[in-house]
């Protein structure tokens, strides 16, 4: 048994030209000729050829070689050699040991042509074989690390709240009950309640990147039961520009990140350009997003509160033609589809100072300044209808001096769904849970 070199990955190769080392890694393809044989193996980093010469009777590293299928986890100690005439950047591996550690059943339950379902049943296998299935994880480390840089740069604490409430925070209908010793516990829909409380709690700016529950029966490409949140609260703010300052930045910061690190892999794999975008982000009402939109047909009898997803998209094509910009910012939705807690300007109680965020047309984030006084609360939770009592912990955080705060809640997955140009929500998650998928 030769003794194993210590493990160099596949893209430092060309450093030790020369050198025998251990590579470890994944059978990617196998040519098993009459004198020769050729393994690629993979690892996450790039592959390198196995260039073996057949030999004489009790070759064990033929033998070896010769056992291996797809896939398999290998771990090959070998020379590397120099070779122009191997595609593979030029170099070649002459193996002195062969270790299968783990032999790869054949044949695979996946290949190139498998649609997508049946992939997510085999995630595992698909992020490992796809590099347009596993670029997404890498550029989402990236683009958090940049999120979080940014957050701390403005003197932001990350706090980590609870996924298990009480009652069910904002409306009884989208939430998940579970049992909870003999009684009825909720998953949390969002962390809203609870970063609002760090606020009164005296902590100034606040933000989270944590798991999201939402009881939607929804299937389209945009939506998840469980999901990542983004969210973010600030204190002592002078209106919801102020949020909508922090949130462009941001995602600007974060674009950047993800542009130097990773602009030539995403053009590579995904024919996508990351560009950094410029702030300020366009902004626009909805009162204005609604008439420009109407003006070109959409919901002509006129009774349409909201932007459904093809007044969305129309808005952001309409934004992108006279500014060039794929962001925008709708502001100022009505009262009537926003929740309780969105503050009202004094002389418009019809409207809140909230927002959406689109990004090409999709919805990735909202936000909006809180209403921090405690009478007016409760008056608009009564206005829509709420019982205050399972709201009473929530609002306690209003009583003792509670500042101006606003903030925002940003779907992850919808970020790189938007940034990779991705079909489906289900392609920038790792595990996807949807309505009828609980598994794997």
């Amino acid at each position: 048994m030769i003794h194993t070199a210590n493990r160099v990955l596949v893209s430092d190769l060309r450093q030790h030209v020369g050198e025998t080392v251990s590579v470890s890694g994944w059978v990617n393809t196998l040519r098993l000729q009459a004198k020769m044989q050729f393994v690629v193996v993979r690892d996450h980093t790039g592959m390198v050829q196995v260039t073996h010469r057949r030999g004489d009777e009790g070759d064990e590293t033929e033998a070896a070689l010769e056992s291996l299928t797809a896939e398999s986890a290998v771990r090959i100690t070998g020379r590397v050699v120099d070779n122009a005439i191997v595609k593979l950047g030029g170099l070649e591996l002459i193996p002195e040991s062969v270790e299968v550690l783990n032999r790869a059943e054949t044949p695979l339950p996946i290949d190139e042509q498998t649609g997508l379902e049946h992939r997510l049943d085999w995630r595992f296998l698909d992020v490992r074989i796809r590099p347009q299935a596993q670029l997404p994880f890498v550029t989402q480390t990236t683009f958090e690390q940049g999120m979080r840089e940014y957050a701390y740069s403005q003197g932001c604490t990350e706090m980590h709240t609870p996924k298990l409430m009480g009652t069910a925070s904002e409306s009884g209908a989208e939430v998940f009950e579970l049992g909870y010793f003999g009684r009825s516990a909720y998953l949390a829909q969002s962390p809203q309640f609870f970063k609002q409380m760090a606020i009164a709690a005296g902590i100034d700016k606040v933000f989270e990147i944590g798991p999201v529950f939402r009881a939607e029966p929804s299937f389209t490409s945009r939506h998840a039961t469980e999901f990542t949140g983004v969210d973010v609260e600030l204190a002592w703010i002078t209106d919801v520009e102020d949020v909508m300052r922090f949130e462009e930045r941001m995602l600007a910061y974060g674009l950047a990140k993800v542009a130097e690190q990773h602009g030539e892999a995403i053009r590579e794999v995904f024919g996508v350009e990351v560009a950094v975008p410029q702030v300020p982000f366009p902004r626009i009402t909805m009162a204005e997003a609604q008439e420009i939109l109407r003006g070109k047909g959409w919901d002509p009898e006129g009774v349409k509160e909201d932007l459904d997803p093809e007044g969305e998209r129309g808005i952001a094509a309409h934004i992108k033609e006279q500014t060039g910009h794929e962001f925008v910012f709708i502001t100022h939705y009505p009262t009537s589809i926003r929740p309780f807690y969105h503050m009202r300007p004094a002389d418009r109680p019809d409207l809140t100072l909230s927002f959406d965020l689109l990004w090409k047309g999709l919805e990735i984030t909202t936000g909006a300044q809180r209403e921090h006084r405690y009478d007016v609360l409760v008056k608009q939770a009564a206005e829509k209808g709420m019982s205050t009592e399972p709201l009473q912990d929530y609002l306690n955080a209003f009583r003792y001096g509670c500042p101006p705060h606003g903030g925002l809640g940003m779907g992850l997955g919808r970020v790189l769904m938007v940034m990779l140009g991705l079909d489906s929500i289900r392609e920038a998650t790792f595990l996807f849970r949807g309505p009828n998928r609980l598994t794997p």
